[in-house]
């Protein structure tokens, strides 16, 4: 099934997320291998495509995983969260109806 993973950044969370985003887009790019990953992306802090200073304000991913407990388990173990990049992070089911 389908999940959410929803998280909101910390304030000033630029510099961090800068040096934590190798290992973020490693577990990302695995999930993409496994053929799992139906998007991902970040929230920029500002309405521009490149939000440069202002940063981001969280992250949206929606992936498959067996049930909720494993994608809650994927999430916890986020580069980003363990680091403190996230200040809240939500895990929900997602059916996806567009596109077909």
């Amino acid at each position: 099934m389908l999940y959410v993973i929803l998280a909101e950044d910390t304030e000033a969370s630029l510099p961090l997320r800068r040096k934590i985003r190798p290992a973020h887009l490693r577990r990302l790019e695995k999930l993409q291998d496994e053929g799992r990953l139906v998007l991902a992306g970040p929230h920029p802090a500002i309405d521009a495509p490149d939000p440069g200073e202002a940063g981001f304000s969280g992250s949206l991913i929606v992936a498959e995983f067996a049930d909720l407990q494993e994608a809650q388990r994927w999430a916890d173990e986020d580069p980003y969260k363990k680091a403190g990049v996230y200040s809240r992070v939500i895990v929900k089911p997602f059916l996806q109806v567009f596109p077909k």
